[in-house]
């Protein structure tokens, strides 16, 4: 669900008492304020939410739009089914291409066959920056598996590395210097086959399983 409203002090609050209301709950969230266009100044609220009454949506739109501080409100289907789980790629821009080459090759194959699987890459550089964002893995949301690509990454990575599996994303990387393939699931060579790798482990419909092979180098 998508709302535009007014950009004040109890709004949330009083979206989330509607939703409560209908016995729904809300299971991701995200907002942010315009800073142009027709709507600037007022905020985007998009959630998604689960329903043991789907006949409810209806009526919860229609207690939604009653609050007044709510400008418009419209009803999307969940990111879930449209882009499915997330194979995160961070690290150096041209290692990062290759996986992507390999990920979106084989996300190709699984999602012309109905699977939902989107590829998201970001290239970085430098020991601080590279942790926040690999720390910042396990806060985004269906991110399902972990890439790192690059020629040295250890000290703030490798133990951003380690919270990210703790909060049960598993992590492929390249062969490289530095710590980070000590506390990876998966070391790979090939940075093409490590796309695949990533790919065929967050499958439904694969046969590769990461836990089979965890802590071994290809």
């Amino acid at each position: 669900m998508r709302i535009i409203a007014e950009n004040r002090r109890g709004v949330l609050r009083d979206i989330a008492t509607v939703v409560a209301d209908h016995e729904a709950n809300i299971v991701m969230i995200n907002q942010e304020v315009f800073d142009s266009g027709p709507f600037c100044g007022m905020a985007e609220l998009y959630f998604e939410y689960d329903n043991d009454d789907p006949s409810d949506r209806d009526t919860l739109i229609e207690d939604m739009v009653r609050i007044p501080s709510v400008k418009r409100v419209t009803t999307h289907q969940p990111f879930g089914d449209i882009f499915g789980k997330r194979v995160i790629i961070i690290g150096g821009g041209a290692q990062v291409a290759q996986v992507a080459l390999g990920a979106v090759n084989e996300a190709d194959r699984h999602n012309i066959r109905g699977e939902r699987i989107s590829i998201d890459t970001i290239p970085l550089v430098g020991e601080r920056t590279l942790a926040h964002a690999v720390d910042a893995v396990a806060r985004l949301p269906r991110a399902s598996i972990l890439v790192l690509a690059g020629s040295i990454m250890g000290g703030d990575i490798s133990r951003a590395v380690d919270r990210v599996r703790e909060a049960g994303i598993p992590v492929i990387a390249l062969k490289m210097a530095g710590t980070v393939p000590e506390h990876a699931d998966l070391v790979v060579t090939d940075p093409i086959q490590a796309g695949v790798f990533a790919v065929m482990q967050v499958s439904s419909k694969a046969v590769f399983d990461i836990n089979r092979v965890k802590g071994r180098e290809f």
